[in-house]
């Protein structure tokens, strides 16, 4: 997040012509423009890594985190629970935006010999990329950001997944080797302008070769051969390739607190309206319940208790309800009728609740006697205190965790692609994620009991309940394995979770051709319902096609 002496860049990149990809024939040279041989990369770093982490958060808190079942909304939750998503429901404008920046960023480091900016910005930039192709599949990339050239650039071609992927892991590969010197060997590195490892070489050295392992084994379906030499190699040479292995080294972005924009979104401080982001958002009972049956000690972490438990009353008079000693008694005639209208039972649990799937009326589970849209549910757990926070530990937004790298370890191991074996790495990437929660000291009990590992299925299951606010990265392994089993609701759009986000609009009416290219090579499913074109939200990226998963 921003420090106060960062309003500078703010002040610098309010000059730049941010040139997207097409539509901006309008525009005028401008010749006071700040380009890269008149700005310091310093200044543009932490603008970079700030719209990168917050992009994360509004993915993985947000509609993605419906889509995983990690959260659902009570309250104006089509977009997050439904997925009533259409071709303006989701733009990649802002993370062209953050490459526009990036890319003046690796400008001015190639002019200044500065290989630890030129290193950092080829990690952002395959970072910022990556979630392009892996959201909305062929995008622009080699072309992309060239609108300065000339008129010719404004409409951007369209790259296929292939050329994309091949691209980042090649930059990742630079990277690697530009961040590979001592600490000392590096100048113009100010540390506090490093929002995400604080100038540490090393660190972001990991980060590149962990980000390159995630997208060998995003390609694992696809490509299997390339998947297993890229993972291979890496794995024969830790020196040559660290990791994150460790919590203490994961790519987190603090946030700062200190004005609505560099807060965590559900803060109460900034939003306290009853019925603001925080009394919306309530955790999704397919995660409540995977995790109350693994006796998981981060259901504490991540939501409250209940205000008040239900009792049912099954030999009482009817219509009897009544609170006593924090709990509510209530009899089974009032339960029958509101099940019979609600369509879910009441759940009795005493400690945890979670809010079902795409229910048509969220806001009157569980007997709830508040039925106003995004209020408190005495009935239903609420996330956890610290979420009504504007900043904190815990509040990070969550680039790449070192649990994230255990488990792609423990899958690579399960493939014969890794030396040691599947449940050696899997209960490595628990212990991450517990340290990471400030949960360590229950691991031992924990991996001992119910979470003691199986199978391959879970391998992914630990892995997306790892990525708590964080839930991208388990959809997009959700797309290549189909674990876990997701069943959509009864308001859902469609009876299948969807696969990627729909070209927007804007690319459509501005660059018609190269978009209309693109969405004619997506492949339909039987989920594509009313949309009129292959641009649906449940047709498969080239990354999906032949693999017969998820569906």
């Amino acid at each position: 997040m921003y420090q106060k002496k960062n309003k500078i860049a703010l002040m610098v990149l309010s000059c730049i012509l941010l040139i997207s990809c097409h539509g901006l024939e309008e525009l005028n040279e401008n010749p006071d423009q700040i380009g890269s041989e008149n700005v310091d990369p310093n200044l543009l770093l932490p603008t970079v890594i700030n719209g990168a982490g917050k992009a994360v958060v509004s993915l993985g808190f947000g509609d993605v985190a419906g889509v995983m079942q990690h959260t659902q909304k009570d309250g104006w939750s089509s977009g997050h629970n439904a997925y009533d998503w259409s071709n303006d429901s989701h733009s990649w404008n802002g993370y062209y935006t953050l490459l526009t920046n990036n890319k003046t960023m690796i400008e001015k480091a190639e002019e200044d010999n500065l290989d630890f900016h030129r290193g950092v910005g080829l990690v952002m930039k395959s970072f910022l990329f990556g979630l392009i192709t892996d959201l909305w599949g062929d995008a622009p990339y080699t072309n992309a950001l060239r609108g300065d050239e000339g008129t010719e650039f404004f409409d951007s071609t369209f790259d296929d997944q292939k050329t994309i992927y091949d691209g980042i892991l090649a930059d990742l590969s630079t990277a690697n080797t530009l961040l590979s010197k001592d600490q000392g060997s590096y100048f113009s590195i100010q540390e506090d302008q490093d929002i995400l490892f604080g100038g540490d070489v090393a660190k972001w050295r990991k980060f590149a070769n962990s980000l390159t392992l995630r997208y060998y084994m995003r390609l694992s379906a696809k490509e299997p051969a390339l998947a297993e030499q890229g993972i291979k190699n890496i794995l024969s040479n830790p020196s040559q390739y660290p990791l994150i292995l460790k919590a203490s080294d994961d790519a987190n972005m603090a946030y700062v607190g200190n004005t609505r924009d560099d807060s965590w979104p559900t803060n109460t401080k900034f939003d306290a309206d009853p019925q603001g982001a925080y009394f919306r958002i309530k955790m999704a009972a397919t995660l409540v319940d995977s995790l109350k049956a693994l006796n998981d000690p981060r259901l504490g972490v991540w939501a409250n208790k209940i205000d008040v438990p239900l009792v049912l009353e099954e030999a009482a008079p009817d219509d009897t309800d009544f609170v006593e000693d924090g709990e509510r008694h209530v009899a089974k005639n009032i339960v029958d009728a509101y099940e019979g209208t609600v369509g879910f039972p009441v759940d009795y649990d005493k400690e945890y609740v979670g809010l079902p799937t795409a229910m048509t009326f969220g806001a009157a589970y569980n007997l709830s006697e508040d039925l106003n849209q995004g209020t408190l549910n005495l009935h239903v757990s609420q996330l956890n205190d610290i979420y009504k926070e504007a900043a904190g530990d815990l509040l990070q937004a969550r680039l790449l965790s070192a649990s994230e790298v255990q488990f792609i370890l423990a899958e690579a191991a399960t493939k014969g692609w890794a030396s040691g074996t599947a449940e050696q790495y899997y209960n490595e990437g628990i212990k991450q994620s517990f340290d990471a929660w400030g949960v360590g000291d229950s691991y031992s009990d924990y991996i001992s009991g119910p979470a003691a590992y199986g199978s391959f299925e879970d391998i992914i299951e630990q892995k997306w309940i790892a990525s708590w606010s964080a839930a991208a990265e388990s959809w997009f392994d959700y797309r290549r394995t189909g674990i876990p089993d997701l069943q959509t609701g009864a308001a859902s759009k469609r009876s299948a979770p969807p696969l990627r986000f729909y070209y927007h609009i804007d690319e459509i009416d501005n660059n018609a051709t190269n978009a209309e290219s693109a969405i004619n090579k997506l492949e339909t499913t039987e989920f594509k319902g009313d949309d009129t074109s292959n641009n649906s939200a449940w047709s498969k990226m080239w990354l999906l096609q032949g693999t017969s998963q998820p569906y």
